[in-house]
């Protein structure tokens, strides 16, 4: 959901332009009359008998959360496959299962990856589904609109989880050197300074995970991508994502942010030794701290995320995923009834939350019991009740491209020449976009003039 490698995202770059490639006709049909449902004959009515589902997805633990649907409807049974995460592989698998007419009837597919599918004609409609249709109230506004892909009569998948973002900071080095909590960005800078001096980096700017920047980007109301019926705008270097790189490009020249490649154990060193001292990420982040830098608990504390503006109460979202149907299950009505349990109700989503630490998308799940508790790493404080204020600040619309892993591929080579003095943020934004460009035309997408 949330760890990206290089060598995985240009594999699958490949085998997406190779789908595109061998589904002619067909899939670009199927993508541009917009409704998989219609293609299917419209159906979403129950089968009549005992249906048993497939369903692809990489959540650990997810078997048990399954075993609890099975155990109460016994007439539609799930079996469930787990493998790599996405962009490890299983992405790969979706689509090669889809050109040969064999994919299980539900996958995992996340946000940003949902347009790929979507152009390739690999999703199933679901606003024929009245239950889907209804449940829209049920979900936060902005991880809907993830599903719907901007178009105002369709659904390609139920949303499952979110990463809305805030700021884990330790709070006892802040206190130890004096240094105010950075409430806007403005303030972040200022005490990036500070904590310098004090011989610390204030963060780590990743290198490979773009996704990061991509939630600042959002979070200042800037777009990547917009859609105005088949056609693509692409705008990786828009004025808020351009301001946003100064903004880091700032920090860098400085030498006021560490730029160890996440994920690494170098980068969990830096969060353990206390050489870094704040990490404004996802609620899953929770996680990958307290794994990363187990000496440091009961020192770390959660505050929102610093605003662009003072006062202001925006934020951004990195990661999350959907449940899809993927294209030719003849289930859908069935399939959309366990995707709406498995991401609705709370006993699913209080499972899935124990299993494998899924933030949900919906609103009654922000508020689940096992949510509001004090967590011991962190000092107990109970630091989901600022991520469930966070998650409904979220600006509402941003919207992925159908090839977000060339993009990723493509900034991540210009992020890494940025943070060895090699190039700037700005430019690795320019030369993203018109590869991005030139990505769409080559698949035969269409490109706004």
């Amino acid at each position: 959901m949330k760890h990206m490698r290089k060598a995985a995202v240009v594999a699958l770059l490949s085998s997406f332009a190779l789908a595109a490639c061998s589904s002619g006709d067909e899939g670009s049909e199927a993508a541009a009359s917009g409704s998989g449902a219609d293609a299917a004959g419209g159906a979403c009515a129950p089968a009549g008998e005992d249906v048993t589902l497939s369903f692809t997805t990489w959540i650990p633990g997810i078997e048990g959360v399954v075993d609890i649907w099975n155990e109460q409807n016994p007439d539609i049974q799930v079996e469930v496959q787990t493998g790599p995460n996405g962009l490890g592989g299983t992405y790969q698998n979706f689509f090669n299962q889809i050109e040969a007419g064999n994919a299980p009837d539900l996958g995992q597919i996340e946000y940003d990856a949902l347009p790929n599918f979507r152009v390739q004609g690999g999703l199933e409609d679901l606003s024929a589904c009245e239950d889907v249709v209804a449940a829209e109230s049920e979900f936060v506004e902005w991880t809907w609109s993830q599903v719907t892909l901007g178009e105002e009569s369709s659904i390609y998948g139920i949303p499952q989880d979110s990463g809305p973002m805030a700021m884990f900071y330790r709070k006892d080095l802040f206190e130890e050197n004096g240094i105010e909590i950075p409430t806007t960005w403005d303030e972040y800078a200022e005490a990036a300074a500070q904590v310098r001096e004090a011989g610390g980096y204030i963060t780590n700017f990743s290198q490979t995970d773009i996704n990061q920047f991509a939630g600042f980007v959002w979070q200042a109301d800037g777009q990547w991508f917009s859609t105005e019926g088949d056609e693509w705008t692409v705008e990786l270097d828009s004025d808020p994502s351009l301001a946003v790189a100064d903004y880091w490009q700032g920090l860098l020249d400085e030498d006021l942010v560490a730029t160890y490649p996440a994920w690494t154990d170098e980068w969990n060193n830096a969060y353990n030794s206390s050489e870094v001292w704040t990490w404004v990420s996802a609620v899953w982040g929770a996680n990958s701290i307290a794994s990363g830098a187990p000496d440091t608990a009961g020192n770390w504390a959660v505050a929102p995320a610093p605003q662009w503006e003072e006062g202001g109460t925006d934020a951004g979202n990195w990661g999350g995923s959907s449940t899809a149907v993927l294209k030719g299950s003849e289930h859908m009505y069935e399939a959309t009834k366990f995707a709406l349990w498995l991401n609705t109700s709370e006993e699913a989503l209080t499972a899935l939350n124990e299993a494998a630490n899924l933030y949900p998308a919906t609103i009654a799940g922000l508020e689940l019991p096992v949510l509001k508790e004090g967590v011991e790493f962190y000092d107990d404080q109970p630091i989901y009740d600022v991520f469930a204020e966070a998650a409904k600040q979220v600006v509402p619309d941003f919207t992925w491209g159908p090839t977000m892993t060339q993009v990723y591929a493509d900034a991540s080579d210009g992020f890494k020449a940025a943070a060895t003095g090699s190039g700037t943020l700005a430019e690795a934004l320019t030369t993203g976009n018109q590869k991005t460009i030139d990505a769409l035309n080559a698949q035969s997408i269409p490109v706004a003039e």
